[in-house]
């Protein structure tokens, strides 16, 4: 049966986010973990945007169960959303699977640090396909789909009937609505054209995988 209604939000705007905007074609090393990375004045800003969408849905679309990644800047993200909606508790669950792709060894390194410091890599990526590279010691956004397949094949049990709320990252929107959509995975490449998947932006899925809007963002501007 599944959910009968998926809303799948980006994060705002994280730290890490707003250091790589700033570096442009600049190489940059940025030393925070992944995980460690919480959100800045604007991502907080539009944390609070989401929740004022939250409160001003009606009764038959407002979530009733939470998964969010566990990274800080998705926690915090849901945290001030959920403030602002001023929606009673509801149950939250952090789920490992919902983390952000992994970089591993280029976790700290903005595109120009890579092209500077590893040009053979980014040939190999050339070669694969942006959604097929695995960078040493990391995900390709393939990886990403797997562990997604088993986290909707989750929800359906677990939230069979209700509306839930996704808080996460870029790459897991894109790998849930490539999942939803029940492409075979010879096609993900097509999913990117969809990308990116902005701060704060929303995505929504009826009951049975039907897409209802992706990467929405005018509950930041309105």
């Amino acid at each position: 049966m599944g959910p009968e209604r998926i809303m799948a939000v980006r994060h705002g705007e994280s730290e890490a986010n707003l250091a790589h905007r700033r570096a442009g074609e600049t190489p940059l090393v940025y030393e925070r973990g992944d995980d460690e990375v919480t959100v800045t004045a604007l991502g907080r800003a539009q944390a609070a945007a989401l929740g004022r969408l939250l409160a001003a849905l009606p009764a038959s679309e407002a979530p009733e169960l939470v998964w969010c990644s566990p990274y800080l800047r998705a926690l915090d993200t849901w945290k001030i959303a959920q403030e602002v909606w001023g929606a009673g508790p509801l149950p939250v669950t952090v789920d490992e699977r919902l983390r952000d792709q992994e970089a591993g060894a280029f976790a700290p390194l903005n595109l120009a640090a890579i092209r500077e410091r590893h040009p053979e890599e980014l040939a190999r990526r050339e070669a694969a396909g942006a959604y097929a590279y695995r960078p040493p010691g990391g995900e390709s956004l393939g990886d990403v789909v797997v562990r997604l397949r088993g986290f909707v094949d989750d929800l359906d049990r677990r939230a069979a009937g209700r509306r839930v709320l996704i808080v996460a990252h870029d790459s897991v929107v894109l790998a849930l609505r490539h999942v939803l959509d029940g492409r075979p995975d010879a096609e993900l490449a097509a999913v990117l054209e969809f990308a990116p998947v902005l701060n704060a932006s929303v995505s929504v899925w009826r009951a049975g995988g039907e897409l209802v809007l992706f990467n929405d963002v005018a509950h930041l501007t309105s």
